[in-house]
């Protein structure tokens, strides 16, 4: 049998998740040292700007995921969408920037902000996968907390909440330091 080209195996790997893939979990299923599965992607992802292919591979925090080019959005989504994708409503936006400046957060928690119940639009925005339970408070009642998903920033066009606009008012060196931090139990 021919030797791999480690290329190839990328993108057949990455081809077969469809989804965001954590850098690390790749690297223990490639049997690769995590330093080096990084520098493969990096040179995977060069040679396909280099080659003008139709596809990318996105950096999404510290997971990586291929996927068609922007540039083909419309044509890919006329030909695959088989569901008109429904905008996402005011509240639907509000709950998400609480989330993705404060996280993790809990139902609670964006309540008070906003001011409104705010459970269904959680609930809706877990459904559409732009985000997710991030563990439980270490306090009585041990609520849920939620935070930003890859498919969030993958949607937003950011690879990490670090390109997040500043808050008004906010020092713009970090708009997701808050000062405190919270306990997360990860386990249910």
């Amino acid at each position: 049998m021919a030797s791999e080209n480690p290329f190839s195996l990328l993108e057949a790997v990455l081809f077969a998740c469809g989804e965001p893939i954590e850098i690390t979990r790749l690297a223990a299923g490639l049997n690769v040292d995590t330093a080096a599965i990084r520098e493969q992607l990096l040179a995977y992802s060069q040679r396909l700007k280099a080659e003008d292919r139709g596809i990318e591979l996105l950096f999404l925090g510290e997971t990586v995921q291929l996927c068609s080019k922007r540039c083909y959005e419309d044509r890919v989504a006329a030909v695959v969408s088989s569901r008109k994708n429904v905008p996402l409503s005011g509240a639907a936006m509000e709950v998400l920037a609480v989330i993705a400046y404060n996280q993790p957060v809990t139902k609670g928690f964006i309540e008070q902000v906003r001011g409104v119940e705010s459970g269904q639009v959680v609930n809706n925005l877990v459904e559409k996968a732009l985000v997710e339970e991030a563990g439980r408070l270490d306090v009585p009642g041990r609520p849920i907390t939620y935070r930003t998903t890859p498919v969030f920033l993958r949607s937003f066009g950011i690879s990490s909440l670090a390109e997040l606009p500043p808050l008004p008012g906010k020092p713009e060196e970090d708009p997701m330091q808050d000062g405190e931090q919270l306990t997360i139990d990860s386990g249910n």
